[in-house]
């Protein structure tokens, strides 16, 4: 029971996370910029060739596998799809600056890889939206 709670918890709380990232790179919706935005912001760190269509992938992966992850549903693709959006942004943004994220570093997308991929391992427990046993 403390188990499937503890993983109702770690699922929630990362799994709406990235739901809101993505809906601020895809809506514009929690102060985000939109894809017109997040596509600027593609650019400007050298992703000129198609920066509109990465950053709607990027917010895809980020809303859908976020949904998949906090309901427990097909978990394991939720957590592909959320590890995937992390490498990106190690190789993208933060690998350049080292591991400590005080100095920009990709720490913390280590931290929710290595939460993602452990779920994963796990399963999602017995609080899901669809429980099979």
């Amino acid at each position: 029971m403390a188990v499937d709670l503890g993983l109702l918890i770690i699922r929630l709380v990362i799994g709406l996370t990235f739901v809101g990232h993505g809906a601020q790179k895809l809506f514009g919706w929690f102060g985000g910029t939109g894809i017109a935005g997040t596509g600027s912001l593609l650019e400007s760190i050298g992703i000129k060739e198609g920066a509109k269509v990465w950053a709607t992938l990027a917010g895809l992966f980020e809303f859908i596998g976020g949904l998949l992850f906090a309901a427990g549903v097909l978990t394991r693709i939720g957590a592909i799809m959320i590890v995937i959006v992390m490498i990106d942004a190690i190789f993208t943004v933060h690998g350049k600056n080292g591991y400590w994220a005080d100095r920009g570093g990709f720490e913390y997308n280590a931290v929710l890889i290595a939460v993602a991929i452990g779920v994963a391992l796990i399963g999602p427990g017995k609080f899901v939206l669809i429980y099979t046993p």
